[in-house]
């Protein structure tokens, strides 16, 4: 249960502060300056409602006579960076109030205390934890703009998608996203975001195959300071700071067990523990998975929980691969050679007939992000106002030799040979090595957690190569 500590001896002050926040928090009585301290040591608390009388008489000596109340307020950040400083002062001590709020603490209010008063500082004090934590985020993040013109289609299996969106978008309803790398999966869930009634909060996105099986679930459920080697601070996690807004978990087949087991937590229950914590947070969040993975086979051989799987697939939607929705292929084309020349200027507003044609043969093995990379390199190296072929990489140009079980005629791209090499390789060494992982991570030069990332990728179960005693 969440904590507030109030040190003053005005009695009034404590009991307005008691009966506004028994409910919600554990409030503890602090009547002298020291006690206050001690306690505050020895147990975290969200706020700490302060008399600056009991701050002065913190005040280190040299720093009295200016009024200098820093060293005071340290006392207190320095064992809980994050915690709020709400200061109480009498109408005639409001200047010593005010330089409490200069030297870090959080508000101040006077005497009396007013219940409706109470609650505005105390709400505007934990948006302001909030707007600090997706600051963080933004500058650590690398999202960037917006390709919305994107989801306009010509193609009827992409049109049954956003029938989709537009049906679940309204809706709290979980939503899963599934289809190949490069799919656009994440657009659809900004798309869903942004058509919901969660439009104006936040949308964060959590790439879990990212983040070191350490880290995980601090950034998803955030951490207490001391939990853990080099956490010498609070940090709140993604889910808090999507509160009341939409999180979108891409990659989510490659949650850790423990992780899983947590996020089921959160599904149920609506509720989430920070790391090193013992507090349960409410949390609001919509939350919307992705996976180019496939889950039921990942529940078959027992690295994916069932459960989990079917509270993230309340309202499944696949997304088709751009193979399989030929007809907007020029119109994709068109709107990234739109907004290239728009941040480029290079007056280049052209794609070459042959250069269509082969985009329309090809099969698009990196989907929508592969025809945008290679249209992007093509940008910067064009010296005309036309995209021509000499500026794309030749394999897009091979000739259409039919192949067995390719009834379109389209050839193998190198991107598929590799595929198949890579496939081919693991599945040789898991069978050399008697299916271990570690020693099939250790002969390819790789991690383990990559290992299983490509074994999902492929299919591949380590089961299958395990070798059984005689």
């Amino acid at each position: 249960m969440k904590s507030i500590i109030v040190a003053t001896e005005n009695g009034m002050a404590r009991g307005v502060i008691r009966m506004a926040f028994q409910k919600e928090f554990r409030v503890d009585m602090a009547r002298t300056a020291d006690e206050c301290l001690e306690m505050f040591k020895r147990k975290r608390c969200e706020f700490l409602f302060v008399d600056v009388t009991f701050l002065e008489r913190l005040t280190p000596p040299d720093s009295r006579a200016d009024g200098d109340l820093k060293g005071a307020v340290s006392l207190f950040r320095q064992v809980f960076p994050t915690v709020q400083i709400i200061v109480m002062a009498e109408p005639g001590k409001i200047r010593q109030a005010v330089l409490a709020v200069s030297a870090g603490a959080s508000s101040y209010m006077t005497y009396p205390i007013i219940r409706e008063e109470l609650r505005h500082v105390t709400e505007h004090a934990y948006r302001t934890i909030l707007l600090k934590s997706e600051l963080n985020y933004l500058r650590e993040t690398l999202w960037q703009g917006d390709s919305f013109e994107t989801v306009t289609t010509e193609s009827p299996v992409m049109g049954d998608v956003f029938d989709k969106v537009k049906a679940v978008s309204s809706m709290k309803t979980t939503v899963l996203l599934t289809g190949e790398t490069g799919t656009g999966k994440g657009t659809i869930a900004k798309l869903i975001h942004r058509s919901s009634n969660r439009a104006k909060a936040q949308l964060i996105h959590v790439h879990c195959g990212a983040i070191q099986d350490t880290l995980l679930e601090s950034e998803l459920f955030g951490h207490e300071k001391g939990a853990f080697t080099g956490a010498d601070r609070r940090k709140l996690g993604k889910f808090e700071i999507a509160h009341r807004g939409t999180i979108f978990l891409d990659e989510i087949g490659t949650l850790t067990p423990s992780a899983q087991i947590k996020l089921l937590e959160v599904l149920q229950d609506q509720v989430i523990q920070r790391v090193g914590g013992e507090a349960e947070i409410p949390v609001d969040v919509r939350v919307i998975a992705a996976t180019n993975a496939d889950l039921e086979k990942m529940v078959a051989g027992g690295t994916f929980r069932n459960d989990l799987f079917y509270r993230l697939s309340v309202f499944p939607i696949e997304v088709p691969p751009l193979r399989n929705r030929r007809e907007d292929i020029p119109l994709l084309a068109e709107v990234f050679l739109r907004e290239l020349d728009r941040a480029n200027g290079k007056g280049i507003g052209r794609i070459d007939d042959a250069v269509m044609a082969a985009f329309l043969r090809y099969p698009w093995p990196g989907n929508i992000r592969e025809m945008k990379n290679l249209m992007e390199r093509a940008y910067v190296i064009e010296r005309s106002t036309v995209l021509t072929a000499a500026s794309f990489p030749g394999e897009l140009f091979l000739p259409g030799e039919e192949e067995e079980g390719d009834p379109s005629g389209i050839r193998k791209t190198l991107a598929q040979v590799k595929e198949d090499a890579v496939r081919k390789y693991l599945e040789k060494s898991l069978a050399e090595n008697g299916g271990h992982v570690q020693k099939t991570a250790d002969a390819a030069g790789i991690t383990t957690r990559q290992l299983h990332k490509l074994m999902t990728r492929y299919g591949i179960r380590k089961e299958k190569y395990k070798k059984t005693k005689p």
